[in-house]
């Protein structure tokens, strides 16, 4: 999947993320992580956007968050979200690229 265009997913209220994804071409993944539970849960929650990406065939994006203590399904939901936006990719969710 390739990220065209800036997009964004999720807003910044109590238990939420709001994700921002932005073209990074040729210079891999960037995740760029504020989160009220970087302490206890940073690790975690950059390991659920790095499996999404991976899953969704993401290599070069970069990737803002503003955490306000999501939980992990609404962190992944959230991913997904802004990365088909940013790559204009309307996703099945099971694994296949509906533009071809």
């Amino acid at each position: 999947m390739e990220i065209k265009k800036e997009a964004a997913a999720g807003t910044l209220e109590s238990s939420d993320v709001l994700v921002q994804v932005l073209p990074n071409p040729g210079k891999g993944l960037d995740i760029d992580l504020e989160s009220v539970v970087l302490t206890t849960f940073g690790e975690q929650i950059r390991k659920t956007v790095n499996e999404v990406c991976k899953d969704l065939g993401v290599t070069d994006a970069r990737l803002i968050l503003k955490d306000k203590g999501a939980i992990d399904c609404v962190i992944r939901a959230r991913v997904q979200a802004a990365l088909c936006r940013a790559s204009e990719t309307k996703y099945n969710w099971e694994g296949e690229d509906k533009n071809g």
